[in-house]
């Protein structure tokens, strides 16, 4: 998912024809649905014929893939109609009476946007592509129907009684998907055998600052310092009370324990084949409850200790990590501009201008913003003209010459805005032009324009 939207690739497709048009299809739906913005009843409106739109293609796509794969005795044809037949009876209808009970409220469409995208696109690479043999799926190794329901039974049981929730199951095969502002936390346990066993839970923001943020007295409408230590101790807890029904789990000690931000959590996720993965609608705010854990299943040992990345959190280091890992959460919700001017003084200022809106990148030169821009590609990036060596117009060349950077929006943030200069760049479409000699509100006001109008 690229911000607000979900793109198509062309791994995406199967080879089935039919198939790859309808999934282009819904993937253009839910693109149209991000689209839509604002509260009011057009809005609502909006959001209603859409969904309705994007339920009817699905359920006609699920039909007709079933009918594909029974016609060519797919192996996991039972599988693959489970979880389509958990999407279109539990995920759509718990996100949809959710929608409904809060006339489609902000935070109800994003949910709905989030799982429904996330769910495209990753039962689109996994499953979808594992009916023509391109990939395994990634659910082959689920706990025993009667395990799962326990499990599920004694999740709902421990949300009531620790924080006295009514959770609802969204899905019973939750593969990452993004919903909201998500804070990501992980518990490796293993033995000296070997064997590992890996907990990944998923907290909405709302669900931590309306339940662990009460608990404690907080009064902040954000996550804190204090109130993510809380939260800490409190998923510590709720997975020792998960470990306390297994018979075998004396012998388990914690490896590792981690606060994720997203990236991190998808690419640990990814590469875990869970036996449980629970997502879950609390009335508070989401949360998901995931699993690897293949010694349920098996003897075998399967999950090796893979690092993911983040800081192991440890008694002495665990306040000073919770505060960088708040700290990089907020500048990952915030678009990212990259300001490219040779110009020191240039850069200080308008990171000093923008900083507090914006997460701010600077290169002082066409080769770093091109690395920059590989490593983390920008949302937006504000170029000087005038630059020795490699002038603007060289550096939006290069740009637009790299496939991933191409569509980059670029404007040019500079002194150079007479005809000549504006007319050898016009093929290479920028996203516009800031003369240097506009007051700081009066470019900052530019920069919020073009993302609101980017939004729309």
């Amino acid at each position: 998912m690229i911000h607000n939207r979900v793109e198509w690739q062309d791994r995406f497709n199967i080879g089935v024809d039919f198939i790859d048009r309808e999934h282009r299809k819904l993937f253009s739906i839910v693109n149209k649905l991000f689209a839509y913005d604002g509260n009011d009843s057009k809005s609502q409106w909006a959001y209603q014929e859409g969904i309705k739109f994007f339920k009817g293609h699905a359920m006609k796509h699920f039909a007709e893939e079933e009918v594909y794969m029974a016609s060519i005795n797919y192996e996991g044809y039972d599988r693959h109609r489970h979880l389509h037949d958990t999407f279109r009876r539990k995920t759509l209808p718990e996100i949809e009476k959710e929608l409904a009970e809060s006339y489609y409220s902000e935070e109800a469409v994003k949910h709905f946007l989030g799982v429904c995208a996330g769910w495209l696109i990753g039962h689109t690479l996994t499953e979808d592509r594992a009916i023509v043999g391109q990939v395994e799926s990634k659910w082959e190794n689920l706990l025993p129907f009667e395990k799962q329901e326990a499990m599920k039974k004694f999740i709902i049981g421990q949300l009531r009684e620790m924080f006295e929730l009514d959770a609802r199951v969204i899905s019973e095969s939750y593969g990452g998907e993004k919903f909201g502002k998500g804070f990501y936390y992980r518990l490796m346990y293993g033995t000296e055998k070997g064997e590992r066993w890996e907990f990944f839970l998923v907290f909405e923001e709302q669900l931590i600052v309306n339940t662990i943020g009460k608990m404690i007295g907080s009064e902040t409408r954000g996550v804190d310092v204090m109130m993510m230590n809380a939260t800490r101790y409190t998923a510590r807890q709720f997975v020792d009370r998960v470990k306390e029904h297994f018979p075998f789990a004396s012998q388990f000690d914690v490896l590792d324990e981690n606060l994720l931000n997203y990236d991190q959590f998808e690419r640990a996720f990814a590469k875990r084949d869970s036996q449980c993965s629970l997502l879950f609608n609390t009335g508070e705010g989401y949360f998901a409850f995931c699993v690897s854990a293949p010694h349920l299943l098996t003897e075998e040992v399967t999950l090796p200790v893979e690092g993911t990345g983040a800081a192991s959190i440890r008694a002495e280091n665990a306040m000073e990590e919770i505060k960088k890992y708040l700290e990089t959460q907020d500048m990952a919700e915030k678009k990212k501009i990259l300001v490219v001017d040779d110009s020191l003084v240039m850069q200080q200022a308008m990171k000093e201008l923008l900083g507090k809106d914006y997460a701010v990148a600077l290169a002082k030169s066409g080769v770093a913003a091109i690395r920059s821009m590989t490593l983390d590609k920008p949302d937006l990036v504000l170029l000087d003209y005038e630059m020795p060596v490699c002038d603007g117009k060289q550096v939006l060349e290069m740009i637009r010459a790299e496939e991933e950077l191409a569509d980059t929006p670029v404007i040019f943030l500079t002194s150079r805005t007479d005809r000549e200069s504006v007319r050898k760049v016009v093929d290479l479409k920028p996203a516009g032009y800031l003369p240097k000699s506009l007051k700081s509100e009066e470019i900052k006001q530019n920069i919020k324009a073009y993302f609101e109008k980017a939004a729309r």
